[in-house]
């Protein structure tokens, strides 16, 4: 039997607080946007909180509607020490498969934190390969803090970038699902084929023949679908 989902009152800082009795003063919450959908990248964000942190609406990204989420991102990001984001482009998702490329924008998120965290709790059961103390921490979204804030930090800024996929690509709706596999957007890659930002790796979308629409361009590229610089 697979552990229990938590609810949003099992959220605390206790993850926190055994780091810092341990010596630690820098941990970053870290989490992920976007292994699943058919387009688009995967994003991931670290976040520094202050000890003793508290926030009422904070919770698990996917349990918030997108106005509450934007409402505790800007929360989060007046309050963090620091953040971090990494963002990984289809393309290399492609290449090196989602849970690599997750791990990739990870390692992004948590190098762009200055001064360096001290300690990582990470989202499920991942590690990373970067020479700082980590726990992972399965349903972390919905159990710690710091995790909790990095998934509103990773699912805003993977929104915000499929908004603007939207603009490029309309036809697909990528404005109403976000990439994700449903119904409509099924049915636009029968109609239009594949565009540049679809995961061609992914059930759904192998096998299906390309479009005619352009690949975004270099200005176009700050959102991390044609590189991860």
């Amino acid at each position: 039997m697979s552990p229990r989902r938590p609810t949003r009152t099992d959220i605390s800082l206790r993850f926190e607080e055994e780091g810092f009795e341990n010596g630690a003063r820098r941990i970053a919450g870290i989490d992920e946007a976007g292994r699943g959908p058919l387009a688009g990248p995967v994003v991931a964000a670290a976040v520094v909180l202050p000890r003793g942190f508290s926030l009422p609406r904070l919770n698990d990204s996917k349990l918030l509607t997108p106005a509450a989420r934007e409402e505790v991102f800007d929360g989060i990001r007046s309050a963090a020490l620091a953040t971090g984001v990494g963002i990984v482009p289809p393309q290399v998702i492609d290449e090196i498969n989602v849970l690599q490329a997750t791990r990739l924008a990870m390692v992004q998120a948590v190098n762009q934190i200055r001064p360096s965290p001290d300690y990582l709790l990470i989202d499920g059961p991942i590690t990373l390969d970067v020479n700082i103390p980590q726990r992972p921490i399965v349903h972390g979204d919905r159990l710690c803090c710091s995790v909790a804030a990095a998934s509103i930090i990773a699912k805003v800024t993977r929104d915000r970038i499929m908004m603007e996929m939207h603009e490029l690509y309309p036809m697909y709706g990528f404005d109403s699902h976000k990439g994700y596999g449903t119904e409509a957007h099924r049915a636009a890659l029968k109609q239009y084929g594949h565009c540049p930002i679809h995961r061609k790796s992914y059930k759904g979308v192998k096998g299906i023949g390309k479009g005619t629409q352009p690949a975004p361009s270099e200005g176009e590229s700050r959102s991390g679908i044609r590189n991860t610089k």
